[in-house]
């Protein structure tokens, strides 16, 4: 269902984007980013990641209601095949769908660029959730075949709390 409401982000959908984005930033451990960036400093980000990668979006409506993109893993040209993932919904329209068909979208795209291993970096709780973050993105991620393969403890500080990162990967072409 959601696939027919999938586009392309562009820059005029910046503030749209900083909509859904500083709701994570002001209230939740999922994002280290401790300040809401500007709609300039997100049409910046849009503008350099779709130069190379699929920056996508849902939206119904004319109201979006999630949106994923794919960045540089790293800059060296030996992973060229690799990119990280990042995905935000709305916060009051999550487990519906949306992410899922966001990344099904995201990986179709970047298939067809020769991308083979998606990276995702994810906040989680050392030890316990707490009201700043959870493990439902692990999880989500999890759900769509990701595994973890490296664990970094105390090495993000949000709210006067330390917070654990994890990195997920997940194979989408041959290694030949």
């Amino acid at each position: 269902m959601w696939k027919d409401y999938i586009r392309p982000v562009t820059k005029a959908d910046a503030a749209k984007l900083v909509d859904i984005y500083s709701y994570y930033v002001k209230n939740t451990a999922i994002t280290f980013e401790y300040d809401v960036p500007s709609v300039q400093k997100f049409e910046s980000r849009i503008e350099a990641i779709t130069q190379k990668y699929p920056y996508l979006c849902v939206e119904k409506d004319g109201k979006i209601l999630a949106y994923a993109y794919a960045n540089t893993f790293k800059p060296r040209q030996a992973y060229q095949w690799n990119v990280e993932l990042s995905i935000y919904v709305d916060k009051d329209i999550q487990k519906n769908g949306l992410g899922r068909a966001l990344y099904d979208a995201l990986e179709a795209e970047l298939k067809k660029q020769g991308i083979i291993n998606l990276y995702a970096c994810i906040g989680v709780p050392n030890d316990k959730e707490d009201e700043y973050l959870n493990f439902n993105s692990q999880k989500f991620h999890e759900h769509l075949g990701f595994k973890t393969v490296g664990t970094f403890h105390n090495c993000g500080k949000k709210f006067n709390r330390w917070y654990a990162m994890i990195w997920m990967e997940k194979f989408i072409g041959e290694h030949v």
